[in-house]
């Protein structure tokens, strides 16, 4: 009967626990794995995308349980919500070596910009000015910097965009912390506020993308605007 209360604890009720495990979903094999290692109550946790094939009740409860956990935890995980829910440090693992990084995901989004930046390969070698058509060169700066302007409001809308869904995903955790909202009674709140929670997370990821693409843009064009001045 314990096995049977603790497994009902991972949504295994009934004669689902005699099931053989070659029938379960991506999901439920998932769902198991992270049943066997809690049950051996083991002081350090390596998670590699442990939210991948989860269900948004199980990524939840998985959040839940990581934070009560009083061991060490090591994740890699692409789930920036997990990632800010049960981590209190993050490691970047860059140019063949492990740091501490010193920031949130936030910062490591412009980290990355800036990193591509300066693994992009170098450009052609500037012109000689001697040999440069002035008048030319002057041209070609005005009309890039005609260029620039809609590229840099793109980046900024996209920014001020991205930032209202991290307010959004802000005031979800702030309910989600309220006990009450996993009570019975409020099952369909939970659900649809787990719902809205994803599609958040989903267009995070998005323009978190997108951004980065327009801030790399820009910078290209900041710089060889500043080779032709």
């Amino acid at each position: 009967q314990t096995l049977r209360d603790f497994l009902g604890g991972f949504d295994f009720h009934g004669a689902r626990t005699d099931e053989p495990v070659v029938n379960f979903s991506g999901g439920e094999k998932a769902r198991l794995a992270l049943a066997l290692i809690a049950w051996e109550r083991p002081n350090l946790l390596l998670l590699d995308e442990p939210t991948n094939h989860l269900d948004l009740e199980m990524r939840l409860a998985l959040t839940m349980a990581l934070q009560e956990f009083e061991g060490a935890v090591v994740v890699v995980s692409h789930d920036r919500h997990l990632l800010k829910s049960t981590t209190d440090d993050f490691l970047l693992v860059a140019d063949g070596k492990v740091d501490t990084f010193d920031g949130d995901l936030d910062d490591y989004s412009r980290w990355l910009v800036e990193f591509r930046q300066r693994s992009a390969p170098a450009s052609a070698a500037p012109v000689n000015p001697d040999k440069t058509d002035k008048k030319a060169q002057r041209q070609a700066a005005a009309a890039l910097r005609q260029q620039l302007a809609p590229h840099k409001k793109a980046a900024d809308k996209l920014e001020s965009e991205l930032n209202q869904v991290h307010a959004q995903l802000a005031e979800i955790d702030t309910v989600m912390g309220d006990g009450g909202l996993y009570e019975a009674a409020r099952k369909d709140e939970l659900r649809d506020l787990l719902a809205r929670q994803t599609k958040l997370k989903q267009r995070e990821g998005e323009l978190e993308e997108a951004w980065m693409e327009a801030l790399e843009t820009l910078e290209s064009m900041q710089a060889e605007l500043e080779a032709l001045s």
